[in-house]
């Protein structure tokens, strides 16, 4: 089989293609022919070497995949056997065949293509933790999305709607009459003007109860100022320490510096605003089995109830992987971006 190799820290030419060896499913393992696999920011910050959880290198990156069960170890129950399945993997997906266990594992449903199946899993659990889980969004609140035009983006707007919502997001102009067809309330052009001065005058002066914020440094000191009373400030990733760099020392260097100006959050400030500040990594939850396994299964009926629509902007095939990642760090993407052997 073949798979995306990361063969070291720093730009695009680390990322390579190699030939391996079938994996062999044991015990209750099942083995997918993989038709589509998800590209996360995790996996451009693992090539750049600042993403703590990555494996040691050479690796596999991938935490997602949508394909058909091919074969199944003596354990496994052999009902999966030919089935079209959605699977969160932990690394290990951006290959043509991957071997993964039961609780990873999820029927695709028909309303979906193999590319959009791909898209649901880091996306919208990601966003899913955020809103519903630890930023307990009520209909008559509102919303801060920012990157709204991206993959988690898009799934809490979708999110957020479902529930009923008020919706801001900000994003550059180019992506905003997309994002108000998809049902945005209010986009914020955050290039050409201060998205924090534009939220404000938006809101007079009162903010919003929830904002997911992936940019770090700075910024979630400027997201916790612009929440109202009770609000909640959803933290899930520090992309603003990887932009201008190509990876090695510079990248680590540039992530130094973004921690050095992220803010420091005292429980008196917090118990006189009213406010909470949470953290979202979702990495960090494979060993909450059950509880992932519920929120898919909340997500999966809403593909059948109609809320949940992932996005899928581009493919790319294995061997323009490098492209994949420039299309993603330039922001070109409105929404997913998929990789198919």
């Amino acid at each position: 089989m073949r798979e995306i190799v990361n063969s070291a820290d720093g730009s695009y030419d680390v990322l390579t293609i190699s030939e391996a060896e079938d994996p062999v499913p044991d015990g209750e393992e099942l083995l997918i022919d993989v038709r589509a696999a998800g590209i996360n920011f995790a996996d451009i910050l693992a090539r750049k070497g600042t993403y703590q959880d990555a494996p040691p290198k050479p690796c596999v990156m991938g935490y997602e995949v949508s394909g058909i069960v091919e074969a199944a170890g003596a354990q496994a129950d052999p009902k999966w056997k030919g089935k079209e399945v959605i699977a969160t993997t932990r690394f290990g997906g951006q290959a043509e065949k991957v071997l993964v266990k039961p609780h990873q594992l999820f029927e695709k449903p028909e309303a979906l293509s193999f590319e959009e199946a791909a898209a649901l899993p880091v996306n919208y659990l990601t966003a899913w933790v955020l809103i519903r889980v630890m930023g307990s969004l009520q209909p008559a609140e509102s919303i801060l999305i920012h990157n709204a035009g991206g993959g988690v983006g898009l799934a809490a707007l979708q999110i957020a709607q479902h529930i009923g919502a008020t919706t801001y997001g900000t994003a550059s102009p180019r992506k905003h009459e997309f994002l108000v067809a998809r049902g945005l309330d209010h986009p914020i052009d955050y290039r050409n003007n201060d998205w924090y001065k534009q939220l404000m005058k938006m809101t007079d002066n009162r903010g919003v109860e929830l904002i997911i914020d992936p940019l770090g440094g700075k910024e979630w000191k400027r997201s916790y100022k612009a929440l109202r009373t009770t609000g909640r400030l959803g933290m899930f990733g520090v992309s603003s320490a990887s932009e201008g760099v190509s990876g090695g020392w510079w990248a680590k260097l540039k992530l130094l510096a973004t921690v050095v100006t992220m803010p420091f959050f005292h429980p008196l400030p917090l118990l006189d605003k009213n406010r909470g500040v949470f953290g979202v990594n979702l990495g960090h939850l494979w060993h909450e089995k059950e509880k992932a396994q519920h929120w898919m299964r909340q997500l999966l009926e809403g593909v059948g109830e109609g809320w949940v629509s992932p996005h899928v902007d581009k493919t790319f095939p294995f061997s323009e992987v490098a492209d994949a990642h420039r299309y993603i760090e330039e922001r070109q993407n409105i929404g997913k971006v998929i990789l198919v052997p």
